[in-house]
């Protein structure tokens, strides 16, 4: 199978939805992205990531239970597809190979 390439904000939304194991949903992974990462991230970026995660196969969703605190409406949940979770230990295990090459004091430049 072709090896499909995540950008960096979607690599990072792919771990989010598998770390929120079946509970993710837009606004969630937008404030634990907010306070996780210390980034300044909008609901409409997450929305289009997670977009194309479930048109590369990475993601499926699903709709919660209605709930009282949203008005009777119910969340777009997410979950991390068997695809989208070979791909991220696929990842992992690139940079875990391309990190046992940096040397553990490394020759850093002086200037630019």
């Amino acid at each position: 199978m072709k090896r499909t390439y995540l950008g960096e904000f979607e690599e990072i939304v792919l771990l989010m939805v598998a770390g929120m194991d079946g509970e993710a949903y837009g606004v969630g992974i937008t404030h634990k992205l907010n306070e996780e990462t210390d980034r300044s991230v909008r609901l409409n970026q997450v929305h289009a990531a997670l977009h194309r995660l479930q048109e590369k196969g990475m993601v499926a969703s699903r709709l919660g239970d209605p709930t009282p605190e949203r008005g009777g409406r119910r969340k777009l949940l997410f979950t991390v597809t068997a695809y989208g979770y070979r791909t991220l230990q696929e990842i992992k295990a690139v940079r875990a190979q391309l990190w046992s090459t940096v040397p553990i004091t490394p020759k850093l430049a002086t200037s630019l």
